[in-house]
């Protein structure tokens, strides 16, 4: 009776432990790593085939991702999960099946170019139909025996369509124990799905704690800020522009559209269009309207009584074809354009952005998270010139955000839910977190007394005996390209003799090296109030952390155009010094030439 803990571990996505239990063992996820990948994760301690049983939480990528892999090699077990979430994972794993096997097509084509072998896609379409056909539904609230000293129940935390936390009672060798693993904690007061629900009692919990050192905004009227949003553009004549996730944020704006429609609470426009463009919004939207409805929060079941379809607006148009997305941007009217992906790096919303960003009239309405280094971040950050499909698109329109949307618990909503149970767990192991957050999260549980464990991948407890067996270190990655990158570094600031200008959003690591170079005072550095893109599209590249100004007079000018803040002052006088000094230099080498022209000594 122990746990391993294999993905997710200080990490954001990717989530996955083992459980092992009479010699069989299980999964509780097995997701797919998506982003940046931090710490190197143990291989599955088990080969596929052996795995008796998977417990899926809900049907996110970073959750559900790599069970097609896991069924092509050899998995033949069942998946256990809730009906909505069998639902949504068979609809998201086909269509992340699809981008597999379609990523495998063009690199198989480069790497022929290069006289390599053929890229073998991660799994196929048949992969993903063949987990799924492995699903078996499990209702909320429904005590399921699985095998000889295991049953489980299945709880709405809230996060998601169909997403639940997990408990469950475990036995063997006449000890008894109990462990839940929380899933995605959902956030509160959010549209058709109910707020996270408490668990009783455990004796050990493994719970995520992505926003485990924040909070969010100040909740707000959502349907207040979209309709005022709306307003104005189409006051102007303008267009709303929002990239949403396809699964779980569109519904949600749907509902809200619906209810801004029906109540008239947006003036002078009647009528207007709201275009979906995303086939997998489309089919997920599908799944939400055949899902049973105790996954509903009792004001969208109240709609559903009332025969009404909570998603489905007046004036919604679905955009089904590549020729049906391209023919929006021809309809002049004010409209709502909704389309995958969330944070702008794929799908039809960048083709979306390329005709509306430029016109000064329409709102980009941002409604999710943006990960750094994403458009949908840089879009926020204010850059002002963007380039798509091999084209520079000014940044005209308004960017603007839709507070309170997110799908995830903030450290409160975390906590309010671990101090539910009646009783505090023996310990509570936090995962799904970056280092960052989970240990923050960590220490915050240790003050209110909790015996609190963040793991890295590889660790195990015995649940028996309630001690840890494995506890090892995190193992960062060893990223592609590194020592290049860092003799890259190493030139740039050796060539720097005068000044380094460091962009506001370089990573941490580059401002403490470029503050250790510095630290003799020679060269002076900045950190300025520019980001990576703006700096490097100032420079005529796409990005630049990092600048090493050589000559002084134009560092002397740098600093100048900058004005002289704080600290600012000495450096400017430091430069002013050099720069007479090589003023004075070159005048006597222009002598020297002279005297020499001139046959002077």
């Amino acid at each position: 009776m122990k746990i391993t803990f294999v993905g997710a571990a200080h990490e954001v996505t990717g989530s996955c432990t083992l459980l092992e239990l009479g010699g069989e063992s299980y999964l509780i996820d097995r997701g797919m790593e998506q982003g940046v990948d931090v710490y190197e994760n143990i291989p599955l301690p088990v080969a596929a085939k052996d795995v008796a049983a998977v417990f899926l939480t809900h049907a996110h990528i970073d959750h559900a991702g790599l069970l097609p892999q896991l069924y092509k090699d050899g998995f033949r077990g069942r998946i256990y999960a809730t009906p909505a979430t069998c639902a949504l994972a068979d609809v998201m794993l086909r269509d992340s099946a699809n981008i597999q096997e379609s990523e495998a097509v063009w690199k198989t084509r480069k790497a022929e170019r290069a006289g390599e072998p053929p890229v073998v896609p991660l799994y196929t379409v048949d992969d993903a139909k063949g987990a799924a056909s492995l699903f078996r539904p499990c209702r909320y609230g429904q005590i399921v025996p699985i095998a000889e000293g295991m049953r489980v129940r299945f709880s709405d935390i809230g996060h998601l369509l169909g997403s639940a936390c997990i408990e469950f009672w475990l036995q063997e060798g006449g000890i008894e124990k109990k462990i839940v693993f929380s899933g995605d904690v959902g956030n509160i007061d959010q549209p058709i799905l109910n707020d996270p629900q408490p668990v009783a009692e455990t004796d050990y919990l493994v719970v995520e704690s992505t926003y485990g050192n924040r909070l969010h905004d100040k909740p707000k009227d959502v349907r207040a800020e979209l309709t005022d949003v709306l307003q104005r553009a189409f006051d102007r004549g303008g267009s709303v522009i929002i990239p949403a996730f396809a699964v779980g944020r569109t519904q949600e704006l749907l509902y809200l559209l619906r209810e801004i429609k029906q109540k008239k609470l947006v003036h002078g426009h009647d009528g207007f269009p709201v275009y979906l463009d995303s086939p997998l919004a489309e089919e997920a939207t599908s799944v939400f309207l055949q899902c049973d409805t105790d996954c509903f929060d009792p004001e969208t079941q109240e709609v559903l009584k009332s025969g009404q379809n909570p998603i489905w607006c007046p004036g919604l148009q679905l955009a089904l074809t590549a020729e049906d997305s391209k023919a929006i941007n021809s309809d002049s009217r004010p409209k709502v354009i909704l389309s995958a992906s969330g944070m702008c790096d794929a799908g039809r919303i960048r083709h979306h952005l390329k005709h509306n960003l430029w016109m000064a009239e329409n709102i980009i309405l941002i409604a999710g998270y943006q990960s750094k280094g994403t458009l949908g971040r840089a879009l926020l950050d204010g850059v002002k010139e963007v380039r798509l499909f091999g084209e520079d698109i000014a940044v005209n329109a308004e960017i603007a955000v839709l507070h309170g949307t997110s799908g995830h618990a903030d450290q409160k909503g975390l906590l309010n839910w671990v101090e539910a149970f009646e009783r505090k767990p023996e310990v509570v192991f936090i995962n799904h977190g970056d280092t960052e957050a989970c240990e923050a999260f960590q220490a915050l549980l240790q003050q209110k007394g909790y015996v609190a464990i963040a793991p890295f991948s590889g660790a195990q407890f015995d649940l028996a005996a309630g001690k840890l067996t494995a506890f090892p270190a995190g193992r960062p990655i060893a990223k592609k390209g590194a020592a290049r990158k860092k003799s890259v570094f190493d030139a740039l600031i050796a060539a720097a003799q005068r000044l380094l200008l460091v962009a506001q959003d370089a990573g941490e690591h580059t401002v403490r090296r470029a503050q250790s170079f510095c630290r003799s005072g020679k060269p002076a550095w900045m950190q300025v109030g520019f980001t990576k893109e703006e700096l490097g599209n100032g420079l005529g590249c796409n990005a630049c952390a990092l600048c090493a100004v050589l000559d002084p007079a134009l560092a002397k000018a740098f600093v100048e155009a900058l004005g002289t803040g704080e600290g600012n002052e000495a450096i400017l006088q430091e430069l002013t010094r050099q720069t007479m000094r090589v003023q004075k230099r070159r005048q006597e080498e222009k002598a020297h030439r002279n005297n020499v022209k001139h046959g002077k000594k």
